[in-house]
C-alpha cells in the first residue's frame, strides 16, 4: 500500500509540471501564454467560468447561476442557495478589472447578518483552491537557489575545473543547496524581467504580433510591476557579481508550481477584525554564513503578514467595517495604485479583494466625513435574505446534522415560511394602478409570499382579478429594491432558524424533528424580544407580526398534511372531478348555442342535461338565475382565452378554472368528514385492540401510505394524523 501510495504521488508530481528552471519555464510559458499572464481578476473571472453557469429566473430579472456556488463551501456550509445577483455582480466586477488591468476598487458584501455573505467569498476560495490544482489553472512563482561551496568558489558563479557544465540549480538534489530563498509575495517569474525590457522580451521568443495585441490586454501588475524589494536586491547583486552576465543571475532561479490554499494561507486570506497590522517589516532571521559573499552584506529583511500571504489571490476582509476607520485608510492608495508600504519597503499586491459588512455598520459607515473618498474605491454588492419559501428550503434540506432523530416531512418547509413571512414588507397600494390597488392592499403576508414563490395565490379570484394581480409581481419585487430598508434587510435569519431547528432536536417530548416540535421552538423564540431586532418590528395590517405567523404556518401545515392524508386513502381521484367540469362545459355551451347534442348510447339528439348544469352550479355557487345566462358566457369565454394563450395544448380543466376545482374538492371532503370522525375514534383504539375495526385497518393502511410516499417514519406519521384529526375533524 505504501508503494502504491508512494508510486501515485510521484506521478502526480510530475503530471503537475511542478519545478522548472527559467529557460523551461518560457518553454511551458509560450505553450500557454494566456493563460501564464493573467492578472488576479482574469483569474478568478476564469475559475468561475469553468465550472460552467446556467440561467435561471431569478426576483427581477434573468441572471446566470454559476454552478461553483453549487460545490461545498466548507465543513458546515454544502452550497450557496440563491443569491444569483450578487453572483453577477462580482462576475460583472471582475470583468471590469481584468478589461482595465487594474483591481481598483474593493467589493464590499453588504446585508443583514447570516444572509450568506461570508458563504458566496468561501465559495469563491474554494473554487480557486480546486481550479489551480487543474492544468487550466497552473500558477507558478519562484526561489533563489544557492548550490553548496563546490559548485561555486571564492566568488558567484566561478566554477571549479572539473565541475560538470550546469545552465541551472533548479534541479540540484536538496543536499547540494545551500540554501532556498522564496519569494513572499510569490511574485509572477515574468517580473525577473526588468520593465523596460519585458515587452520586448517576449517578442524574442513570442510571435511579435500577438504580444504587440495582447500587450495592452496585460494586467497592469505584470506590464508594469517589479520584482518585491528583497527579490529585487538579489537579481541586481548577483547582476552585479556575474558583472552583467544575466543568464548566469537565471541559473540562480527555480520556478515552482504553488496551489491556492486557504487553510495554509496560499493566495487564500481572510483578514479578521481584530486589531493587528495587516503586513511588517522583520529582520531577515536566516542563518547569513550560507549564503554566497556577495550576498551577505546586505540588509536582509522579510515582509509578512495577510497582504503578503494573499497577493495574487484573493483578500477577504471579513466584517470589514468592524475596525477603526484609520487601519484600513491604506486601501485607498492599494485600490488607486496597486501598491502598499510595508516598513521600508513598498510591495506591488494583485490581489482581488473583498469584504462584508451588515447593514448598521454600512449605514453608520455614510455618515462618516471621509465615506466619499473609500466611496469611489468601494463597490457595493447587497446580499439581502431570501424572500422565496422554495429556496429558503434548500438552505436548510439536508444540510444539518440534527443528530439520530428521524427529520419529519415539512420541517425544513416550516422554519423557512416561518422566516420568509418575517422579512416581508407591507405593499403600499397607493403607487400601483388603481384598478389593482385593492388587490395589493388586500394581500397578506402569506399571499405575498406565495405570489414570490409561485407566481400565484392561494385564493378565490375570477379570472381578472387573478391575471390583474400577477402583472403586478415585478412591481411588487421592486418596491423597495431602491430604498434604504429594502425587502430582505431584516427578519428571522437562517442562522437563527438554525438554532431553533437544532433545538427542536434536542426537544424529548417529540420523537421526530417535526413541525410540531418547530412550532413549539418558535413560541419560545418570539419571547425573545430583547435578543432579536426583527422581534421589535412594528406589526403593520399583518405584516412583522410574528406570532400571528406561527399560526399561519401551522394552518398551512395543516392543509398540507390533509392533502396527504387524502392522498393515502384515495380520496384525491382528481379524474372524476376534471370528467365532472369537462361535462359541464360540454352542457352549457350547447345550451348557449340552443343546440341539441347527441346522446353517444342512443345515438338520439336530446336537450342538454340540466341535472348536470344545476349540481355543478350549485357546488360552485353560481349566480342566481338572472346572471346564469351571463356566468356561463364568462365560463366559455375564459376556455377560450385559454385556448388562444395555450394553442395546441391539451385542456385541462382543473388549471383553467382553479376556482371551480376549490369548490368541487371542498363539496367532496365536506361529505367524507363522517369517515374522518370515525378514523378519529379509532385512532385511539386501534393500537391496543387485537381486533381491529374496519376504521382502525383504515387508519393502518393510511399510516404505511404515509411513509411509503411521503418519507414519514412510524412514529411522526402517527404525530401529524392526530394534529390533523385533532384540529381539523
Amino acid at each position: 500500500m505504501l508503494d502504491w501510495i508512494h508510486k501515485k504521488i510521484k506521478k502526480d508530481f510530475d503530471s503537475r509540471q511542478s519545478v522548472f528552471s527559467y529557460e523551461e519555464y518560457l518553454g511551458y510559458f509560450e505553450n500557454h501564454f494566456q493563460e501564464q499572464t493573467r492578472g488576479s481578476a482574469q483569474y478568478v473571472l476564469d475559475m468561475m467560468d469553468s465550472f460552467g453557469s446556467q440561467e435561471v429566473h431569478c426576483r427581477l430579472e434573468k441572471n446566470l447561476r454559476f454552478r461553483l456556488f453549487d460545490l461545498p463551501v466548507d465543513a458546515l456550509t454544502s452550497k450557496v442557495v440563491a443569491q444569483e445577483s450578487a453572483q453577477n455582480q462580482i462576475h460583472r466586477s471582475l470583468k471590469t478589472f481584468a478589461q482595465q488591468g487594474f483591481n481598483h476598487q474593493l467589493l464590499l458584501l453588504h446585508g443583514p447578518n447570516g444572509s450568506a455573505k461570508s458563504s458566496l467569498v468561501h465559495a469563491l476560495m474554494g473554487g480557486m483552491e480546486r481550479y489551480s490544482q487543474e492544468n487550466e489553472g497552473a500558477v507558478y512563482s519562484f526561489h533563489w537557489i544557492f548550490p553548496i561551496e563546490r559548485y561555486t568558489r571564492e566568488g558567484i558563479g566561478i566554477k571549479e575545473k572539473n565541475q560538470p557544465k550546469l545552465t541551472s540549480y533548479a534541479h540540484l538534489p536538496e543536499e547540494e543547496i545551500a540554501a532556498r530563498i522564496p519569494c513572499e509575495l510569490r511574485d509572477h517569474p515574468l517580473l525577473i524581467i526588468t520593465q523596460s525590457q519585458r515587452k520586448h522580451f517576449l517578442e524574442s521568443f513570442l510571435d511579435p504580433k500577438i504580444v504587440e495585441k495582447q500587450w495592452n490586454a496585460f494586467p497592469s501588475y505584470l506590464k508594469h510591476g517589479d520584482l518585491c524589494h528583497r527579490c529585487q536586491m538579489i537579481s541586481e547583486t548577483l547582476l552585479s557579481s556575474y558583472r552583467g552576465d544575466f543568464q548566469k543571475v537565471l541559473m540562480h532561479i527555480q520556478v515552482e508550481r504553488f496551489f491556492f490554499s486557504r487553510r495554509y494561507r496560499k493566495g487564500l486570506v481572510t483578514i479578521e477584525p481584530q486589531m493587528h497590522i495587516d503586513a511588517h517589516y522583520l529582520d531577515y532571521p536566516k542563518h547569513l554564513g550560507i549564503l554566497p559573499s556577495a550576498l551577505q552584506g546586505l540588509n536582509w529583511f522579510s515582509v509578512q503578514g495577510d497582504l503578503v500571504d494573499g497577493n495574487r489571490g484573493i483578500l477577504e476582509y471579513a466584517d470589514f467595517l468592524k475596525r477603526p476607520l484609520d487601519s484600513f485608510k491604506y486601501l485607498l492608495g492599494a485600490c488607486e495604485t496597486g501598491w502598499v508600504s510595508i516598513g521600508n519597503s513598498i510591495a506591488a499586491i494583485d490581489a482581488v479583494m473583498l469584504g462584508s459588512t451588515n447593514e448598521i455598520q454600512l449605514d453608520a459607515f455614510k455618515e462618516f466625513p471621509d465615506f466619499s473618498s473609500f466611496q469611489a474605491r468601494m463597490r457595493l454588492i447587497r446580499v439581502p435574505y431570501l424572500l422565496d419559501v422554495s429556496e429558503e428550503t434548500k438552505i436548510y434540506d439536508a444540510q444539518l446534522p440534527l443528530g439520530k432523530k428521524h427529520i419529519a416531512p415539512h420541517a425544513f418547509w416550516t422554519v423557512a415560511l416561518w422566516s420568509v413571512l418575517t422579512r416581508l414588507k407591507k405593499p403600499q397600494a397607493s403607487i400601483y394602478p388603481s384598478e389593482a390597488a385593492g388587490l395589493i392592499a388586500n394581500l397578506s403576508p402569506l399571499e405575498k409570499s406565495q405570489l414570490y414563490d409561485f407566481g400565484d395565490i392561494d385564493a378565490p379570484l375570477n379570472p381578472e382579478d387573478r391575471k390583474l394581480l400577477k402583472a403586478q409581481i415585478q412591481k411588487l419585487q421592486e418596491e423597495y429594491v431602491h430604498t434604504p430598508y429594502y425587502e430582505g434587510r431584516t427578519g428571522a435569519s437562517a442562522r437563527e432558524m438554525k438554532m431553533v431547528l437544532f433545538d427542536a432536536s434536542q426537544n424529548p417530548k417529540f420523537p421526530c424533528v417535526s413541525p410540531l416540535a418547530i412550532f413549539q421552538e418558535l413560541e419560545k423564540l418570539i419571547k425573545k424580544t430583547t435578543e432579536h431586532e426583527f422581534l421589535q418590528e412594528e406589526v403593520k395590517e399583518h405584516f412583522h407580526h410574528t406570532t400571528e405567523f406561527i399560526r399561519v404556518v401551522q394552518k398551512e401545515y395543516l392543509h398540507r398534511i390533509d392533502r396527504e392524508v387524502k392522498d393515502c386513502i384515495g380520496m384525491y381521484q382528481a379524474d372524476p372531478w376534471e370528467g365532472f367540469l369537462k361535462k359541464y362545459i360540454l352542457q352549457i355551451s350547447y345550451l348557449l348555442k340552443k343546440e341539441k347534442i347527441k346522446n353517444p348510447i342512443t345515438g338520439a339528439f336530446e336537450d342538454p342535461d340540466s341535472n348536470i348544469i344545476d349540481e355543478f352550479e350549485k357546488i360552485v355557487q353560481a349566480p342566481p338565475q338572472g346572471e346564469k345566462e351571463t356566468f356561463r358566457k364568462n365560463t366559455i369565454a375564459q376556455l377560450g382565452a385559454w385556448s388562444l394563450d395555450h394553442p395546441q395544448e391539451t385542456v385541462v380543466y382543473s388549471q383553467v378554472f382553479p376556482e371551480f376545482w376549490d369548490h368541487l374538492k371542498k363539496h367532496y371532503f365536506e361529505s367524507q368528514k363522517s369517515l374522518f370522525k370515525k378514523m378519529s375514534d379509532a385512532l385511539l383504539v386501534y393500537q391496543t385492540n387485537e381486533e381491529a375495526s374496519e376504521e382502525g385497518i383504515l387508519v393502518q393502511k393510511t399510516l404505511d401510505a404515509m411513509k411509503l410516499q411521503f418519507g414519514y417514519c412510524a412514529l411522526c406519521a402517527r404525530e401529524a394524523l392526530v394534529f390533523l384529526l385533532r384540529q381539523k375533524y
